[in-house]
């Protein structure tokens, strides 16, 4: 039976998932927990444990708390009360009404107060639940930050809660000569650094800060419990509006503090905190964008083409016909639009990947040859070298009339596509059906905000994968600030972006948009690198812009 099941006989109540939803990066989620918010009906977390959780949620999943945050909740369906009381009330009275709820808080439940009282009244009331354990917020920031809790020498390790502490818990942890992990806000580190010196810990132990831990906003300081103070003052972190918020500071000798330049594994990614603009269509920016988080980047996608059927469908539809009945000896796809664009029009006659059948198929490159993959189909040809209709042209056989029966080759591609191939095909002896499969449209303009934040310089960098992608993004939104690092995919790409006033600083090695991400990852390396051999701090290249430092401070 199903955790999530009532039990024979039992009031037919809903069900409760208390989940912890861990640090603040949506990657430490559970297995569980991804299952269990799929599964919900109602979800109900504070706005920033939200954002965490909801992708995992179903289409149309309650949000009560959001819709009590954004005011746009129905009569008196939310209590008006404090925060924490208002989520419990809405937990109870979900389940009551039969719903599957799960209450998501940041890091552990079981190391959530409120949510220990929620499963209370739960357990008081009948109403089943359940807890699905997340990474504490207390262990997984300092992991994060580089910083161990615990060396070979085996250390005790005790977590304090700043806001509650007793005097007692400061004299004990003050006396102990193990590693110490205090909870508390940015304004109150120097006050919990000051309690444990006065309660017997040396000013001279070492001390790091992180705040926002485990995202890519996350930052972390080193010092000791005596020069913490200083330290956050001369960085300019405090005085701060924003001293209110939540950090993880880690005490004590054995903690490896010393340690941190070779363990800090995330905030040394080689574009940690860079929020990089990519132009490109939703579908074609999902595997860039994760591979841009690898290298600690946050991905902004802005579509800047839209693509749109053929106006005259019908020369689309006697080549897939043609396709079917033997017309074609090769079919050739240069896009992953033009993959989409058959196999929508397969879906629409019924057909599937076996219509393929003794047709080779060419793919222009790796992203092509994915989409192919996908639909089931292993393509006979990919460029072994550079990956653009020249490569695959590089490979394509000539036209032998012993060993090709037919002669012709289907060609699906954009409506502003280039000539190259069919040129270079016609070449090789081989007739082309060059048939347009779609159009490709400059999209709507951005939102506002992200126009602003091109031209005023508010992202570090920039990927552009097309020539079309350069002329629409400066159509659309405008040219990005000299501040923002320009990454081109191939010269024709570098070129047009020159043409329109764009300094070029990275150019792909191969025109492959993985290599272009990569290569970009390769300059940020070299920037942190340089930045440290010449006793720089290490910053993002939008904070070179104007008032940018202001602002960071302000805003750590």
């Amino acid at each position: 039976m199903s955790p999530t099941s009532n039990l024979p006989g039992l009031p037919a109540h809903g069900h409760v998932t208390f989940l912890g939803a861990g640090p603040g990066d949506p990657g430490l989620l559970t297995l569980r927990a991804v299952e269990a918010l799929a599964r919900a009906d109602v979800l109900i977390a504070e706005p920033d444990v939200l954002e965490v959780v909801r992708v995992h949620a179903r289409g149309g999943v309650d949000t009560p708390l959001r819709q009590q945050a954004d005011g746009t909740s129905e009569g008196d369906r939310v209590p008006s009360a404090a925060p924490a009381e208002a989520a419990a009330n809405l937990v109870m009275a979900a389940a009551r009404g039969g719903k599957r709820v799960v209450r998501a808080v940041t890091g552990d439940p079981g190391l959530d107060t409120d949510a220990a009282d929620e499963m209370l009244a739960c357990a008081a009331e009948g109403i089943p639940f359940e807890v699905v354990p997340g990474i504490a917020t207390a262990v997984g920031v300092p992991a994060y930050a580089g910083v161990p809790l615990r060396d070979a020498q085996g250390t005790d390790v005790r977590f304090v809660d700043a806001r509650t502490a007793s005097d007692r818990c400061w004299s004990e942890v003050g006396a102990s000569d193990g590693t110490v992990v205090v909870s508390t806000a940015l304004d109150s580190v120097a006050a919990a650094a000051g309690e444990l010196v006065s309660a017997g810990r040396k000013p001279d132990t070492p001390m790091t800060v992180t705040v926002a831990g485990t995202t890519t906003r996350q930052r972390t300081w080193t010092a000791t419990l005596g020069t913490i103070a200083q330290v956050l003052k001369q960085a300019k972190v405090l005085p701060s509006p924003d001293g209110g918020r939540p950090v993880i500071a880690v005490v004590g000798e054995r903690s490896a503090a010393a340690r941190r330049d070779q363990l800090s594994w995330f905030e040394s990614k080689p574009l940690f905190g860079w929020r990089v603009l990519v132009p490109r269509t939703k579908e074609q920016a999902a595997s860039l964008s994760d591979q841009l988080r690898s290298y600690g980047a946050v991905p902004h996608e802005v579509p800047t083409i839209a693509v749109e059927p053929p106006r005259t469908p019908q020369q689309m539809e006697r080549a897939v016909k043609g396709l079917v009945t033997g017309r074609y000896e090769w079919i050739a796809f240069t896009s992953v639009n033009a993959v989409k664009a058959v196999r929508e029009k397969f879906e629409e006659y019924g057909l599937d990947a076996r219509a393929f059948a003794g047709i080779k198929v060419a793919a222009v490159g790796e992203q092509t040859a994915a989409a192919l993959i996908a639909f089931g189909v292993k393509p006979d040809l990919v460029p072994s070298g550079e990956q653009s209709a020249a490569g695959l042209l590089e490979d394509w056989p000539p036209y032998d009339p012993v060993f090709d029966p037919i002669d012709r080759v289907f060609l699906p591609r954009a409506d502003i596509a280039t000539e190259t191939l069919v040129a270079g095909l016609i070449d090789l002896g081989w007739e082309v059906d060059d048939v347009t499969a779609y159009r490709t449209v400059r999209a709507s303009p951005p939102p506002a905000e992200t126009r602003e934040a091109i031209k005023g310089g508010g992202f570090d960098a920039v990927l552009f994968t097309s020539s079309s992608t350069v002329r629409n993004l400066v159509g659309i939104a405008g040219k990005p600030h000299n501040v923002t690092v320009i990454a081109c995919i191939g010269p024709a790409t570098a070129k047009t972006a020159e043409e329109h006033g764009l300094r070029v600083d990275v150019m792909a090695p191969e025109p492959s948009v993985h290599k272009l991400a990569a290569a970009l990852a390769e300059f940020g390396a070299r920037r942190r690198v340089a930045a440290l051999e010449a006793g720089d701090p290490v910053t993002r290249p939008s904070e070179r812009r104007p008032g940018a430092r202001r602002r960071r401070a302000a805003a750590p």
